[in-house]
């Protein structure tokens, strides 16, 4: 037998062809094991490195998944929500329906643009984001649809309100959300129409959009611009999978706009393009799947580098090698690949929005279980899951690749679909006489427009009249969840509403009520409370009774009989004085409502239903808080209030919760005991109206969305 050089043990067991025990038997004359005996001896040389994200196994969770017991082992970045608007498909289920077709349905076709981004992109809610017109005039196109998908992303994912907080990053800072953003080189709209010497700041506009984002939703995670090239939404995903590998961030979130210039342009295979946007929001795995979010897809691996002088073709290569041993994949192991060509056949040229087409395809058809008709197919097919050499099930498994262009780098990622879990039901509301009473569902908006057209779009979408029986056990296991949903996950403005309803049915009732009572008011800025009508444009307390805008609180002192402790909670938690109010300057208002524009209700008064302050069933209380000024009632950074808050929602006492509420208090993060669930919702609705020239604000009347 050849005797075996020991430097040759040595370089086998470091490279892997030997195990420690057999290297062991080699070195020490041991008999080794024939497999070891006549293994080849080979020296492995590592390739050409690029870099690689590779997702590790994510941080342990103190939080329970939603179905009990411990999170589940899991590895990876799971894609928790994703938003987008291609052309002929103002959302994800429009753009499925015309990729399964193959731009075939052209009944259904519509434009060539996504909603808002046609000729100059001249329709935006500037109210919705804090704005005055001349700003928003003098953002980007890019900018204004960037901002529009990355707030409905975030949104989609229930993650604009309470539940950001839980979002940490490694050394504990909540709301550590990253922002990464891709675009087309910004057009020069933005630089004509700024002021004499600030043309130079809004040509670099482009790269505020994180810090904009960040400041709106108060988000403290690291962001950062990919400019042009179509795999610069993947560049830009790479980098978000490193902040959070890194600790930097506990979510990020990741978009991409491409708008080119001119009329849209056809692809040879039919299929109009140009334009495009979208986002999609990152976890840990580990962590969505404890936190109960949806999962359409996990990111296992991503691969990005410039090409150098090599060819093309090449350099995808060398991405695609590197993404899948990353992962621990073989080439076999994966059914579907998109590419720059393939999604050009359904969107054309998206420029820096093209990765972004690329995933959302790939994303959609593993949720789906069917493969899209390639080019030059005719008919999408089922997607067979694969099964190994035992016949065990696999993961289906996508890449998406975007060759480099000029100056642009490679990128590839490796998609999984997500595993598989038991069916969730919906989070199961109370029983026996705590059902009696109801659920209280909270809404609020930036204007009293806006919060009538969600309420409208919650009724329409969710509530639909013949969906669910009145009064059903399943109409109320879906009441409180979407009680629970629009607490924790949307966030708190000044516009606000406040129902006790015991179903979907009451709901959506009360809903569609509040929303024809306020058709035809508008947001006339309150001009009409000419008789202390107040809040909502005077559509509120029409016995005069005030109170819903900045009116004043004339009866409070009076408003003793059954108010005190609001509704009867007697102030036992530490509340303060009178009536739970916690401030001291503030206790002449002893029913709660405080000033905080005047939502006090007056011992009873109407409130558009007889709702009064007994709360009657379906009925809808609202305020607008837009001209407060303080602090308001309570203050919520102490834990004296938050223990109040938290008492009152344990004892249910909703109409106590109510009051503060619509008096200015943020109740809806002081209940988020338990895990459950994140419930898919409509977004906010967004009152688009055309933007004239900077300093020329539009009078056109609002576009819902």
């Amino acid at each position: 037998m050849q005797t075996v050089d020991h430097k040759d043990i040595l370089t086998r067991f470091k490279n892997g062809d030997l195990g420690r025990e057999q290297a062991a038997a080699l070195l020490t004359g041991a008999h080794p094991d024939s497999a070891a005996r006549h293994a080849p001896l080979t020296t492995a040389v590592a390739p050409p490195r690029a870099a690689v994200s590779q997702p590790p196994p994510a941080r342990a969770l103190t939080t329970a998944p939603a179905g009990g017991g411990p999170p589940l082992p899991a590895d990876g970045y799971a894609i928790t929500a994703l938003h987008g608007r291609f052309p002929d498909a103002d959302g994800l289920d429009a753009f499925w329906h015309t990729a399964v077709l193959g731009g075939r349905d052209a009944g259904r076709r519509t434009s060539g643009s996504p909603a808002g981004a046609g000729a100059g992109a001249g329709d935006f809610d500037a109210v919705f984001f804090g704005l005055t017109p001349q700003d928003a005039a003098l953002m980007d196109p890019q900018e204004r649809l960037l901002l529009e998908v990355l707030w409905q992303t975030l949104e989609t994912a229930g993650c604009t309100g309470a539940r950001l907080d839980t979002l940490t990053a490694a050394d504990g800072e909540p709301r550590a959300v990253g922002v990464y953003v891709a675009h087309d080189p910004l057009g020069r709209a933005a630089v004509a129409q700024a002021p004499a010497g600030d043309a130079p700041a809004a040509a670099g506009a482009g790269v505020t959009l994180p810090a904009r984002l960040s400041t709106l939703l108060d988000l403290r995670g690291p962001g950062h611009c990919v400019g042009g090239g179509g795999a610069a939404f993947l560049v830009a995903l790479h980098q978000a999978l490193s902040a959070l590998r890194a600790g930097e961030c506990g979510a990020a979130l990741v978009g991409a706009v491409g708008l080119q210039p001119g009329p849209a342009r056809r692809h040879p295979q039919g299929a109009e393009g140009g334009q495009g946007v979208g986002a999609v929001l990152l976890r840990p795995l580990a962590a969505a799947l404890a936190a109960g979010d949806t999962v359409h897809a996990v990111v296992r691996a991503t691969a990005v580098a410039h090409p150098g002088r090599r060819a093309r073709e090449a350099a995808a290569d060398r991405l695609a090698r590197r993404a899948l041993a990353a992962a621990g994949v073989t080439a076999a192991g994966v059914g579907l690949r998109e590419t720059e060509t393939t999604v050009a056949a359904t969107t054309g040229d998206t420029g820096a929005a093209t990765g972004l087409a690329a995933l959302v395809r790939a994303v959609l058809q593993l949720r789906h279980g069917t493969l899209l008709p390639a080019p030059g197919d005719s008919s999408a097919v089922p997607w067979a899951r694969p099964h190994d050499q035992s016949g065990r099930e696999l993961r289906r498994r996508a890449t998406v690749a975007v060759r480099p262009t000029a100056g642009s780098p490679a990128a590839h990622v490796l998609l999984e679909e997500p595993p598989r879990r038991g069916p969730e039901p919906i989070a199961s509301g109370p029983a026996g006489p705590a059902a009696a009473s109801g659920e209280l569902v909270l809404l609020s908006a930036p204007t009293p427009e806006h919060l009538a057209a969600t309420a409208r779009l919650l009724a329409d979408r969710v509530l639909p009249a013949d969906a669910v029986e009145h009064g059903t056990q399943d109409g109320r296991r879906l009441l409180a969840a979407l009680a629970r949903e629009l607490r924790l996950g949307r966030a708190v403005r000044d516009c606000r509403l406040a129902v006790v309803a015991r179903d979907t049915g009451e709901l959506g009732a009360a809903l569609r009520a509040f929303a024809e009572d306020q058709a035809g008011a508008g947001d006339q800025d309150r001009a009409d409370d000419r008789a202390g009508a107040g809040g909502l444009d005077g559509a509120g307390d029409r016995d005069g009774a005030g109170g819903l805008d900045g009116a004043e609180d004339r009866d409070g002192p009076e408003d003793r009989d059954g108010a005190g402790g609001l509704d009867g909670a007697d102030d036992r938690a530490g509340a303060g004085d009178r009536a739970g109010a916690g401030d001291g300057d503030r206790a002449d208002d002893r029913a709660g409502a405080g000033g905080r524009g005047g939502a006090d209700d007056r011992d009873g008064a109407d409130d558009r239903a007889g709702a009064g302050a007994g709360g009657a069933r379906g009925s809808v209380r609202c305020a607008d808080l837009r001209g407060a000024q303080g602090p308001g009632v309570l203050f919520g950074e102490l834990p004296e209030t938050r223990a109040y808050l938290a008492a009152l929602w344990r004892g249910r006492r909703l109409d106590a919760l109510a009051r503060l509420w619509l008096a200015g208090v943020d109740v809806s993060a002081a209940d988020t005991a338990g895990a459950a669930p994140v419930l898919a919702l409509p977004t906010s609705a967004l009152l688009r109206r055309p933007l004239r020239e900077a300093g020329c604000p539009a009078t056109d009347g609002p576009t819902p969305s």
